[in-house]
């Protein structure tokens, strides 16, 4: 298969890196800048190389987004395959890279792989900057901005519309 598109994102934020790490790879909570998704992982303890892992909605009764862990550097890096689970589209890998910079921590959002001419091409390029945009917003002011959270509040309304495939009875961690 040819290497896919590769797309990269970035910000400013003023917070502290552990902050910012924090926020990218909490589970037991919704990840307010990852689309009010939790964050899922396979048997073990952690995050670890190798370690399966999901995207799933609040309630868990959905998997949107399943993978497994790559590479995790804390506070300086987080990397996970990434492939949704209503498309079926070949997997893609998404990193975290976290630098200290003057007025906060440069984060830099990279899509490597993106199967071109899908789906996942279509969400991906257009959740870099919405994550981007709302994770400066949770670690500078505690939340994400009023349209996001409204956003969230019809995402738990209406996640019976999400196709049956992407439940998570379809999708096991171990």
């Amino acid at each position: 298969m040819a290497e896919g598109k590769k797309a990269v994102f970035r910000i400013v934020i003023d917070g502290s890196m552990e902050a910012v790490y924090r926020e990218l790879t909490k589970t037991g909570e919704p990840q307010g800048a990852v689309f009010n998704s939790m964050l899922t992982l396979g048997a073990g303890t952690g995050l670890v190389r190798g370690r399966k892992m999901q995207m799933r909605t609040v309630s868990g009764k959905y998997a949107v987004v399943r993978g497994e862990v790559v590479e995790v550097d804390p506070p300086r890096r987080f990397a996970h395959t990434h492939q949704f689970t209503a498309h079926g589209d070949p997997f893609c890998t998404v990193v975290y890279d976290l630098k200290k910079v003057e007025g906060g921590v440069e984060v830099t959002l990279t899509v490597e792989n993106i199967p071109s001419g899908t789906k996942t091409e279509n969400e991906m390029m257009k959740g870099g900057d919405f994550i981007l945009k709302n994770l400066k917003a949770i670690v500078e002011t505690g939340r994400p901005p009023f349209g996001t959270r409204l956003m969230y509040a019809m995402f738990g309304a209406l996640e019976f519309v999400l196709p049956a495939k992407s439940k998570s009875d379809n999708w096991p961690l171990d």
